[in-house]
């Protein structure tokens, strides 16, 4: 997968290429493609450390990725890959115009810097992202871009291809902040052209910026139907404490309900679900209605699970008080198990540990 959709633009206006990381991954036949290679072994279980470099890093610490650069044009293409600067605004990861710096930006450097890569081929590069050891605390977000340049044409006008990898870097002591979010309200509207259309409003309760996807189904609407599950549009990044809203568009033969709308919505491994009874108007937005929360299935069975494993191991220990005569001999199964719970939980730093492969 890429990280961004290539852009063409004309070098006079480069904001349209510029929003190039705020696209959803793509694939292209006969441009620049630009994938991550190298995947921290903890976080192999999160799809967004597949696609993104995101990372939480003490200050003074440095990292290292792999990216792979394919050129799938007929012709040798010259590659230059640097680092710019980039931001979260309205819902959507956009990339700053040009070579436009930040501090995350200037702590990270691509080698090779530039090289050209033949029809059919591939480039590996690396990434490295080097923390001062006084960088001020907090979440910050920047592109690596593989970028392409046509030979001047007419009116000196010249062609800009550019792909990107996204960058969410947070920098503290300690582990990572928590990622949260909150799915507050559902609202029912229908287009001009009469498509229903479901907007989820999101709020980042966390202190992680988030990319979110999803699915909505309709439940118990009229004569008992069912329809669904329907995809959010992808392409919503909520930074840290905004709300936005995550988009569905619908079958425009739904009838206007009322329905059971049940919403999951995910960014990495947080998952949240929420419900709400909608009807879609005839034309127009209706009221929002607030969306209650629904807890994962799983649960309660694991609350009741760690319940009964409790209670066991209670139940053990004054077996075993029983028998030795009543004797102290808890307390120091007690403190084991606080020293191993310590051992266990105690916060990871952000020391580079082994890599594998990205899928």
């Amino acid at each position: 997968m890429l990280a961004a959709l290539a852009v063409t633009a004309a070098v006079a206006a480069p904001a349209s290429a510029a929003t190039a990381a705020s696209r959803p991954a793509l694939r292209t036949a006969g441009g620049i493609g630009l994938r991550l290679v190298d995947v921290p072994v903890n976080a192999l279980a999160d799809p967004r450390a597949r696609v993104y470099i995101v990372d939480h890093l003490v200050p003074g610490v440095v990292i290292q990725r792999r990216i792979e650069v394919s050129n799938t044009t007929a012709s040798t293409q010259h590659i230059v890959l640097y680092a710019a600067a980039a931001s979260i605004a309205s819902g959507s990861f956009l990339g700053a115009a040009g070579h436009t710096p930040n501090e995350v930006s200037s702590w990270t450097s691509v080698r090779p810097g530039a090289s050209d890569v033949p029809a059919g081929g591939r480039l590996t590069a690396t990434v490295t992202i080097i923390v001062p050891s006084d960088a001020a605390p907090g979440e910050q977000y920047a592109v690596v871009w593989a970028e392409s340049r046509s030979a001047p044409a007419r009116g000196g006008v010249v062609q800009v291809n550019r792909v990107g990898i996204r960058i969410y870097l947070s920098v503290g002591p300690g582990g990572p902040p928590a990622a949260n979010f909150t799915i507050d309200s559902l609202t029912a509207e229908r287009s001009t052209d009469g498509q229903p259309i479901v907007l989820a409003s999101v709020h980042n309760t966390g202190g992680r910026a988030l990319d979110m996807s999803g699915t909505l189904q309709l439940l118990d609407g009229p004569g008992g139907l069912r329809a669904g599950p329907f995809a959010a549009s992808l392409g919503t990044t909520l930074g840290i404490g905004d709300t936005e809203a995550v988009t569905f568009t619908l079958d425009t033969q739904l009838p206007a309900g009322p329905w059971d709308a049940q919403i999951t919505l995910r960014s990495g491994l947080l998952e949240r679900t929420g419900r709400a009874t909608i009807t879609f108007p005839q034309s127009g937005v209706a009221p929002p209605v607030s969306a209650t929360s629904i807890r994962p299935k799983w649960l309660y069975p694991t609350i009741a699970g760690l319940v009964v494993l409790l209670l066991l191991g209670a139940g053990g220990m004054l077996v075993e008080i029983g028998r030795r005569g009543g004797r102290r001999v808890a307390r120091p199964v007690l403190i084991r198990a606080v020293r191993s719970a310590r051992s266990t939980s105690e916060p990871a730093t952000a020391r580079r540990a082994g890599f594998e492969p990205a899928a």
